[in-house]
């Protein structure tokens, strides 16, 4: 499933149209297929190469049970009703869960998290390059208690919200977006001048 190497054009182009899709439509990837992707997503930037994350796949009907403890999690009717019929909107629901070494002596917590968000980034950008599309979720639901009994979460880690996951919809145009504005971004104070 490695495919053969890519230019750096290449690359380089697939960070820029890569988008999120709020409704994905069958098939996500299987269970082998994303086992492959998780794994490469893994090589992401990790000091002490912690791998401080797990991951909890939700799909076909366990998306109903998942729709309905977010339901009673939620503040309001029209909220509860939402999160019933949101969980529906790809085939797979990947739970991110966070789950730091609080006394790491090197790799401080705010490591652990940046780590975790590298790796959900780079399979973001691996299933878009093998056709799949996704968008992370999240909302208070992530701290709700019976969302955290539901799922197994245990009380020192974090519930990161849940990349949704399927293939983006065969009548959905992708919009061309202009890459942002950065130049006020980069601070070239500490630079020497290029000549």
């Amino acid at each position: 499933m490695i495919p053969a190497p890519a230019t750096a054009e290449a690359v380089l182009h697939a960070v820029l149209v890569r988008r999120s899709y709020a409704r994905l439509t069958d098939p996500a990837p299987t269970r082998a297929q994303l086992e492959v992707l998780v794994q490469a997503a893994a090589t992401a930037p990790d000091h002490g190469r912690l791998r401080p994350w797990r991951l909890i796949p939700v799909t076909g009907h366990e998306r109903n049970r998942l729709g309905d403890v977010l339901g009673e999690a939620a503040a309001t009717p029209q909220q509860a009703h939402r999160a019933v019929s949101n969980v529906l909107r790809a085939p797979m629901l990947l739970s991110i869960v966070l789950t730091p070494e609080a006394d790491h002596p090197r790799v401080p917590p705010w490591e652990q998290l940046a780590a975790t968000a590298g790796m959900v980034t780079t399979l973001t950008l691996l299933l878009d390059s093998h056709d799949w599309a996704s968008i992370w979720r999240t909302g208070p639901a992530v701290d709700a208690p019976q969302v955290r009994k539901h799922l197994g979460i245990r009380d020192e880690e974090k519930l990161l919200g849940w990349l949704y996951i399927g293939t983006r919809p065969q009548a959905e145009t992708v919009r061309q977006r202009q890459p942002p504005d950065t130049s006020g971004k980069i601070n070239w104070t500490y630079a020497p001048a290029e000549s």
